[in-house]
């Protein structure tokens, strides 16, 4: 009685810890995901570990990437092969927003992520009756919180369709689907007519273009003559030096795990915006005193890392998760160490904040 009793008393202490380590700890901070339900995209089970080291090969020399006429053009598959890996590992460990923020004192996580979100929308001056463009919008955690906090329509373009899905379903859950449209498509051939939105932004997204005068161009093009444009870059700052290893293995990590065919230097990013047009009407890094570290998030604990490290191998030798899971999770980890870097020795921002406008003039140039 006694043994039947210790066993019975154990199954259900066992089957407690699987409930809160699985869909306790599983779930993303804003209940998008969680670890029972990872995808891979819109990629099959069985081509996972397949595209994952396809990426990885691609990846792995990222300067050449965007020097290289041939492997440019393959720069944005590559990139929706990336958003196919991550996108419900992002979801489950970070949340339905994909960018950095700054630490607010007395605040959470979230809480400084909307405020950073909101920043743009008030930067843009955003309002009711407007429309304005997301570029690179991801599963819509940004859309949703500008829409909400402007009452301005949002349209959103990611080039990822499974990201498609995900936004459009959060849309719905959130009752913002009238106020928030999501379209599939490349942001450097963007499928909107000329002078077409009032207003647009960008969070930690051109990043991932080959060439930031491209999708700089395709901005200047569709935002109606007045309008403003504000980006938040991921760029090395003046600290970095080219010459120091470990800076150049920092900025490189961050490279090749994020899926960036070479970052920019901070000093060259209001050029290229003149060079397509736009008129600099403010620029900063959000990232400097007296703001919060934006990192603070990445500083995982060992611990921590390992229970999720453990969590996915179970459920990938379950067959609940796909073969290659475990491979993207490790890579992510190792790209957060270098982001951490990046963020401590102060060589990288993911912050960098351009305001542009698009002159009023341009309109009878574009006549």
């Amino acid at each position: 009685m006694e043994w039947s009793t210790a066993v019975w008393t154990g199954g259900v202490a066992v089957a407690a810890a699987v409930y809160w380590f699985v869909w306790v700890m599983g779930a993303a901070e804003v209940k998008g995901k969680s670890a029972v339900d990872l995808k891979m995209g819109s990629i099959s089970d069985d081509k996972v570990k397949d595209k994952y080291t396809q990426y990885w090969s691609f990846f792995r020399r990222p300067k050449e990437t965007a020097t290289n006429a041939s492997s440019a053009e393959k720069v944005p598959a590559f990139v929706d092969t990336f958003y196919n890996l991550v996108t419900d590992i992002y979801e489950w460990g970070w949340g339905q927003s994909f960018h950095f923020s700054p630490s607010v004192p007395g605040r959470s996580h979230r809480e400084a992520t909307r405020l950073h979100e909101e920043r743009v929308a008030d930067l843009i001056t955003a309002r009711p009756g407007h429309r304005i463009l997301d570029v690179g919008c991801g599963v819509g955690g940004p859309m949703r919180a500008i829409a909400a906090h402007s009452g301005s329509q949002v349209v959103g373009i990611t080039i990822n369709e499974y990201q498609v899905a995900r936004a459009r379903a959060h849309n719905k859950k959130a009752g913002l689907d009238s106020k928030c449209e999501v379209v599939c498509g490349n942001f450097l051939k963007m499928p909107f007519e000329n002078a077409s939105f009032d207003g647009a932004y960008s969070i930690e997204a051109t990043c991932h273009a080959p060439h930031l005068e491209d999708v700089y161009a395709e901005v200047f093009r569709v935002l109606k003559p007045g309008g403003l444009y504000v980006s938040y870059e991921w760029v090395t700052t003046p600290l970095y030096r080219a010459e120091n290893p470990e800076h150049v293995e920092t900025i490189q990590g961050i490279e090749r795990g994020d899926a960036l065919p070479g970052l920019r230097a901070e000093d060259d990013i209001a050029s290229i915006a003149k060079s397509v047009g736009f008129e600099v009407v403010q620029e900063k890094d959000l990232a400097l005193p007296p703001a919060g570290p934006w990192w603070t998030r990445l500083k995982m604990g060992r611990i921590a890392y390992w229970r999720n490290h453990l969590l996915v191998c179970v459920l990938t030798a379950l067959r609940i998760a796909p073969k290659g899971v475990v491979e993207v999770h490790e890579m992510l980890y190792e790209t957060a160490r270098h982001l951490t870097n990046g963020g401590e020795t102060g060589i990288f921002t993911p912050m960098h904040m351009i305001l542009c406008r698009k002159p009023v003039k341009a309109s009878e140039e574009e006549n």
